[in-house]
């Protein structure tokens, strides 16, 4: 018996060993999170357009922001939200605005160009100036005075608008952001949502059987589920306790979660089809991120067990920062903006783009939180 629990006190303590090893630093998370997005800073000009990919760079940057103090990178999002007049699409005609995609100043209401709003909340909570959540509560008020449900027809556009409707409840207390973020979530859930495999098609066109892999499987695009599960983060860290709806949110996340587990590789990524990893094989960052990103915030929130899905995020963190992450900051194996897996795409080192960078800066900012349970996300 003595023996017996000799060996049994040696492997605990060896387990502890094991995981202590396993884990970074805090110092080296934040080693990580300056070189990157120190090195995109110095070779990207902070004036760029409002549109989704540069505005995807700026909700991981907030994130840096909150975690690091550092007001270098906190002026980078202003000076971008100055540029762009704290606005999206810039008409001001609303006959002529449009929800389907576009890149003109007359698709007001597509869901791309509303994604900047999530930071100029950000930056109003920080500063409160009625001017920078102007336009965004113009838009959105808007929107949700027509009868149109389908705002959301691509799996982009959850992570894109529906952080941007909790962000806006919180700010004004206009529980119609909270009615209209389920409508249009169970738009959305109706035409992308597959019950069975609890994953989201990236949109109508893509849906099995009509769609297939190469090898006749079912196609769900990596970085398509990474903005909804990301997305999902978002609005629970910011949908009232008292929501109706808050469960199904929370169900929909966490059966994400499962299948996300199920289908990692070996070295810590996520192939573009994420049940077909022969159909564009190789690394792959953007959705990789978002998923390392969704699996921490899970964990450092009580959702998600961490025995069960910490090994999964640490092997995704450390995919992200010993091979996405160059020896000069730059973020590689980024697929290019697109709204598939291709075969014979090439994704390699050199491959980086703003949204990839952000969704790494979350993942990042989530490990950061997780080594430092006192400064977890509270709900």
């Amino acid at each position: 018996m003595n023996i017996y629990r000799y060996l049994l006190l040696l492997l605990f303590l060896m387990n502890g060993v094991l995981k202590a090893q396993s884990l970074p630093e805090k110092a080296e998370v934040l080693k990580v999170i300056g070189k990157a997005n120190t090195y995109w800073q110095a070779n990207n000009k902070a004036e760029q357009s409002a549109f989704w990919d540069h505005a995807a760079y700026h909700t991981g940057n907030m994130e840096v922001f909150a975690i690091t103090g550092n007001e270098t990178y906190l002026k980078y999002s202003e000076n971008w939200a100055e540029y762009n007049q704290w606005m999206g699409a810039k008409s001001a005609d609303r006959s002529k605005w449009k929800h389907t995609y576009g890149e003109t100043d007359e698709h007001v209401l597509f869901g791309d160009w509303q994604i900047c709003f999530q930071t100029y909340i950000d930056l109003y909570q920080l500063k409160p100036e009625a001017g920078k959540i102007a336009r965004a509560r113009e838009v959105m008020e808007y929107e949700m005075s027509t009868p149109e449900k389908g705002y959301w027809w691509w799996a982009d556009g959850l992570y894109m608008v529906m952080p941007v409707m909790t962000k806006m409840y919180k700010v004004t207390g206009n529980q119609q952001y909270l009615d209209k973020l389920y409508e249009y979530f169970t738009y959305a859930n109706s035409i992308m949502y597959d019950d069975k495999a609890k994953l989201y098609y990236r949109d109508a066109k893509y849906v099995y059987p009509k769609h297939t892999t190469a090898n006749g499987k079912k196609d769900f695009w990596a970085r398509g589920d990474g903005w909804v599960f990301a997305g999902l983060a978002k609005v629970l860290k910011d949908l009232p306790a008292t929501d109706p709806h808050r469960e199904e949110y929370l169900s929909k996340y966490k059966n994400m979660a499962k299948a996300i587990l199920k289908s990692q590789q070996q070295e810590g990524y996520w192939t573009r089809s994420m049940l077909d990893p022969l159909h564009a094989p190789g690394p792959e960052t953007s959705g990789t991120a978002f998923f390392t990103y969704g699996l921490l915030w899970g964990i450092n929130n009580g959702y998600l067990k961490e025995k069960t899905y910490l090994p999964a995020a640490l092997k995704g963190w450390n995919y992200l920062t010993k091979t996405a992450l160059q020896q000069d900051g730059k973020v590689g194996y980024v697929q290019p903006i697109g709204e598939k897996a291709i075969p014979g795409q090439v994704v390699d080192a050199n491959s980086t783009a703003d949204f990839g960078v952000g969704a790494f800066l979350l993942a990042n900012c989530e490990m950061y939180r997780f080594l430092t349970p006192e400064n977890r996300t509270k709900l």
